[in-house]
């Protein structure tokens, strides 16, 4: 039985943890270095470090704070925002990425996706898409989630499995920070309709919103930022409840050392 994943993701300004409701109205979070090496100990499955305004500000991820953060981890770790070019993937590889996540440049220049997996293999490609409902279409936002484009979030998403991505990150912009659930029907039909692992983001509130996903559809792993950032719930208690919901969980570190 394939087993579900636990990440919690770190949105970065200014180099600091935030968090806000559907993209805005951000608030402090936290020191993304205390809390990166906290969930390194908590059970989480992997860490998602996102600098959310590089691409609005035409700068760069912040590769030293990446580095500091790899150091305090054990766990895959993936990197994303401002990354344009083959060179910014190495630069982060070399600070401790395992992962490159891509949204703006892949979306402008799509043949990125297929340069990155080339060079250093689909398993280092995930493809984040912010989506949002507009008129009754799910489209693709780029630059975090401010600039609506001409692509559909399920078009999009295969043409970026084809390209060579290894997985997709799929944000709901309808329900980021709402704490109502996460998008499961488009969550559900893209895990079908690909092959490669997709990671649902956005709206999650309470354990049982992480049962709901993952018992009614193929979503590999759950993304929330909030919740644990402020320990209104906590990644230990999560897995266990999702266990006894009949859910198949990856084992944390200590199990594995453990066993």
């Amino acid at each position: 039985m394939l087993t579900k994943r636990i990440i919690p993701c770190l949105d970065i300004k200014d180099g600091k943890t935030v968090k806000g409701i559907n993209f805005i109205n951000l608030i402090d979070a936290g020191d993304p270095v205390e809390q990166a090496a906290y969930y390194a100990t908590a059970g989480a499955d992997e860490l998602v470090f996102l600098d959310i305004t590089a691409t609005v500000e035409g700068r760069k991820t912040f590769a030293a704070l990446v580095k500091k953060i790899a150091q305090q981890i054990n766990i895959p770790f993936t990197v994303g925002g401002g990354i344009s070019t083959i060179s910014d993937v190495e630069i982060l590889l070399k600070a401790g990425a395992d992962k490159i996540s891509i949204n703006s440049a892949a979306v402008k220049k799509p043949d990125i996706i297929n340069q990155i997996a080339l060079e250093f293999g689909s398993q280092c490609v995930v493809v984040a898409i912010d989506s949002r409902n507009l008129n009754g279409r799910n489209i693709v936002h780029t630059h975090g989630g401010r600039v609506p484009t001409a692509l559909e979030t399920l078009s999009w998403a295969k043409e970026a499995q084809e390209r060579g991505a290894g997985e997709i990150l799929l944000t709901s912009m309808d329900h980021d920070g709402t704490k109502q659930g996460f998008a499961k029907e488009l969550t559900g039909t893209m895990s079908r309709m690909l092959s490669i692992p997709v990671i649902a983001s956005g709206g999650a509130g309470t354990m049982e919103h992480f049962a709901e996903l993952f018992m009614d559809n193929a979503a590999s792993a759950a993304l929330a930022a909030s919740i644990f950032h402020f320990r209104q719930v906590e990644i230990g208690q999560l897995k266990q409840y999702l266990i006894k919901k009949g859910i198949a969980m990856r084992p944390t570190i200590m199990q594995k050392i453990i066993a």
